[in-house]
């Protein structure tokens, strides 16, 4: 390889995408669009759930147990329903998600100290939603209960007695439960996957359509040097998106970045290898600016949303698709991101993923100068 030729190469992709202003779209406001859509669209935090209530008693233990339900920041009363069709009505209208049936007897059975019923029904068309607001309503009752307990003990001259076992809950690494904390890094892991390899996807295939391809293939130039000329401007502008995404998720939404900068560096630098020459082999095999833009945004974009883990558990995933994502480099990226934004680990725990990046990177990169022939 000759720095000449190399230099040349790379002034020669500088100057094409000066002259792309769709390229340079790409590159500035694409990451930034999708931080924003995607940053706050998203969110695993279900609060102020609407909730309708079919109070049959009215009385005053009944009305203590909907302020729990009050007070809580993850429901909101919308509707007090007067019979029971009224509150189904209003869950099949999709004016609440919960909706709480308080029976006759409440007040008498917690007189008596025995077991009181309350029904809760969800709308389950979202099977998780549905999960995630029975948990909450649980708690609240839960918190109700040993509130009327207590009263009971007390009115009663009975002793409390403290349950022998108990949980002493502490939460690592995300204290807050803050979904952003966990939906950001992810986001730019998206993000840099989509615009690396959307860019370098155009760039062999541009040559063909424009006819220049037969110039370089009358030149003294390796499929080295053409590949390394080429891919050294995308390079920079990843970084440069990188960095910027970053800051986007440390000083707009807050996420903690516990890790080191060489750390980040080093993960970001090679997967930016590997996306973008991905890219760049999907652009010599398909020789068609189209075919490779559409291509590229298939094999990036559905991986990594769906087989990174960003989206769905790997080890809740069938064992088949499982084996599928360790052929996604996204999947080691976004561990590689997570650990260093959140957890700030040392390097032991860094070393597989980045080997992983550096194997995909390798086998890509043999893939791409095997489909870039200097011939016609």
């Amino acid at each position: 390889m000759k720095l000449a030729r190399l230099a040349a190469i790379t002034r020669k992709e500088i100057i094409q995408i000066r002259r792309d202003p769709r390229s340079l779209a790409v590159v500035f406001l694409m990451p930034v669009m999708l931080m924003a859509v995607m940053g706050y669209g998203i969110s695993l935090d279900q609060k102020n759930v609407p909730v309708c209530v079919f109070d049959r008693e009215g009385s005053q233990q009944s009305q203590d147990l909907l302020k729990h339900f009050q007070a809580s920041p993850y429901f909101h009363i919308v509707a007090v329903a007067g019979d029971y069709k009224t509150m189904v009505d209003a869950i099949d209208d999709n004016q609440c998600r919960l909706g709480v049936v308080i029976p006759n007897d409440f007040s008498e059975q917690l007189r008596k100290g025995g077991m009181v019923n309350v029904q809760g029904i969800v709308d389950a068309t979202d099977d998780n939603t549905a999960n995630l607001i029975f948990g909450y309503a649980d708690a609240v009752v839960a918190g109700y209960s040993a509130t009327v307990q207590l009263q009971y003990f007390q009115n009663h001259g009975r002793m409390t007695l403290n349950p022998p076992v108990s949980v002493e809950a502490r939460t690592w690494f995300n204290e807050d439960l803050a979904s952003s904390n966990f939906i950001v890094p992810g986001v730019i892991v998206l993000v840099m996957a989509v615009v690396g390899t959307f860019l370098t996807s155009l760039t062999v295939a541009r040559e063909w359509e424009r006819g220049t391809m037969e110039q370089l293939v009358s030149t003294p130039v390796t499929p080295l040097e053409v590949t390394a000329g080429k891919l050294i401007p995308y390079f920079a502008l990843g970084f440069i998106d990188t960095a910027f995404c970053e800051l986007i998720a440390v000083f707009w939404f807050r996420v903690p970045f516990r890790g080191t900068f060489l750390a980040m560096l080093l993960a970001s630098g090679l997967f930016l290898a590997a996306v973008l020459l991905l890219g760049y082999w999907i652009s010599a095999a398909t020789k068609s600016q189209l075919g490779a833009s559409q291509f590229s945004l298939v094999v990036t974009f559905l991986p990594a949303f769906l087989l990174s883990g960003f989206a769905f558990p790997i080890d809740q995933m069938p064992v088949a698709v499982q084996a599928i994502t360790y052929l996604t480099p996204s999947r080691y990226y976004l561990t590689l991101v997570k650990t260093i934004f959140l957890k700030g680990a040392g390097p032991a725990p860094l070393v597989p993923q980045l080997f992983a990046l550096t194997v995909f990177a390798a086998i890509v990169g043999w893939m791409a100068l095997r489909s870039l022939r200097k011939e016609l």
